[in-house]
């Protein structure tokens, strides 16, 4: 049986992190499902831009390997209707979302990865702001 697994994100300021979560969530299955936060979802999220577009960051999750299909989140709200429109079995995520979604367990299943340590693009953007 093909296992379909789904995430989302912003990958902003892509880096390692982003590359280890998303390998995580594909080891999960056989087809990974990313929901890239548009911009105007991101703002409403952390209350500024991102660095680079939708388009950007849609373009950097499709050109990976491991990445199946790719798609605009356009919001929070519409998570139940994203994992029933793409047969997730899997809705997989980082542990500083633990516990948000639990209320899927009965649609799929929902895995929490840890984040790479020492790793955030909160605090890449703020160490580039300083130079």
């Amino acid at each position: 049986m093909n296992k379909r697994v789904i995430t989302f994100g912003t990958f902003d300021v892509f880096h390692v992190g982003h590359i280890n979560i998303l390998e995580r969530c594909a080891s999960l299955g056989d087809t990974l499902i990313v929901g890239v936060s548009s911009d105007a979802l991101n703002f409403s999220k952390k209350n500024r831009d991102p660095i680079y577009d939708q388009e950007s960051r849609l373009k950097i999750i499709q050109s990976l390997r491991f990445v199946d299909e790719v798609f605009i989140e356009k919001s929070l709200e519409k998570k139940r209707e994203y994992i029933e429109f793409f047969k997730a079995d899997i809705l997989a995520m980082g542990d500083d979302w633990e516990g948000r979604f639990d209320q899927f367990n009965d649609i799929c299943e929902v895995v929490y990865f840890p984040r790479t340590p020492s790793i955030s693009t909160t605090e890449i953007i703020e160490i580039v702001k300083q130079i």
